[in-house]
């Protein structure tokens, strides 16, 4: 943890209480924009990553249950491209429910390295599948990885595989997709990247899986007000702002907004974030692409599929991209 940031710092109404940096300055900068943005990674502190898990299971929510499907009859192909003593290395391992399809199918494996932003739910997962998997060393890695990656020592030259479940190639913007698939690819001794993607489908369905009936997609969205209160000292309100989920179709995206109930003004690291009635943050985007688009996608970042592993109704994507 460090100290608020030099512009909060120096304001003589910032909260005597010590921020992540990061966590501070990516939330002040985005909230002072002129449309107002808060990064989708921040989204996942214990209880958003507690709320995501919850999503998966709602009905209204497709990804998990079709991309688990697609892995349950697929993944046994995986061991092809496995040779002795490699490492499977996943971003965003979450709750690590699809890990466990990959990983019993590579009964070869020595390492497994899960990566995670909320360290302390990282924890949980590791030391449940360290005790399932006592054969496989399991190594949990607490980093960004939309940031340049370190991986832990002895692994760097140990032949990998990577995994990223879960379209969450989807919440970054083309340029950001483009660069993480860069970074991947310029890893070493990589041996393929088993990548989830979601596909362009009707309106009515995207918008339904990001808000469900059930309200859960809301709190978990609602939630990040509720941390930068806890975690920033703000006074957030949260019951003055609402969840809503947008169909973007020149963009090809869902887009996730905290719409504002009305005009009200919020304290937030020593400043005032003025909000007009129904002026939005804008709180992530998940992107959808067809098969041969992102295709052509990972071949840009010099990756060449190998695979395309898709469900009966063609709503949802797994490819297997190989350095090219």
């Amino acid at each position: 943890m460090t100290v608020l940031s030099p512009d909060a710092a120096r304001s003589p109404d910032a909260p005597t209480l010590d921020v992540d940096r990061n966590f501070a300055d990516s939330i002040l900068a985005g909230l002072t924009a002129s449309r107002k943005t808060i990064e989708s990674k921040w989204l996942y502190d214990v209880e958003g990553s507690r709320l995501f898990d919850a999503i998966t299971t709602l009905e209204e929510y497709y990804p998990t249950r079709v991309e688990t499907g697609i892995l349950e009859r697929y993944a046994p192909d995986l061991a092809a491209l496995m040779p002795p003593d490699a490492a499977l290395v996943e971003l965003g391992s979450g709750s690590s429910v699809k890990t466990r399809l990959v990983l019993d199918a590579l009964p070869g494996l020595s390492a497994y390295v899960p990566i995670d932003i909320s360290a302390a739910h990282l924890d949980v997962v590791a030391r449940a599948l360290s005790a399932d998997y006592p054969e496989i060393d399991v190594q949990p890695l607490a980093a960004d990885f939309t940031d340049r990656i370190v991986l832990p020592a002895g692994l760097a030259e140990r032949p990998k595989l990577l995994f990223f479940p879960g379209s969450t190639i989807g919440n970054f913007d083309p340029d950001g997709a483009l660069a993480l698939l860069g970074r991947m690819r310029a890893l070493p001794r990589v041996t393929g990247f088993v990548i989830g993607f979601d596909l362009i489908k009707d309106e009515g369905v995207l918008v339904r899986a990001y808000d469900d009936s059930k309200g859960v997609t809301a709190a978990f969205n609602l939630n990040l007000l509720v941390r930068i209160n806890r975690e920033l000292g703000a006074n957030f309100d949260v019951d003055a702002f609402r969840h809503e989920a947008r169909w973007n179709p020149t963009a090809n995206r869902i887009e996730m907004h905290l719409v504002s109930r009305r005009a009200q003004t919020v304290s937030l690291l020593g400043q005032r974030i003025e909000f007009a009635m129904e002026e939005s943050i804008h709180t992530e985007n998940s992107h959808k692409y067809s098969v041969s688009g992102f295709r052509d996608f990972a071949a840009m970042a010099g990756w060449r599929t190998y695979a395309t592993w898709t469900d009966a109704k063609t709503r949802f994507g797994v490819s297997v991209l190989l350095p090219d």
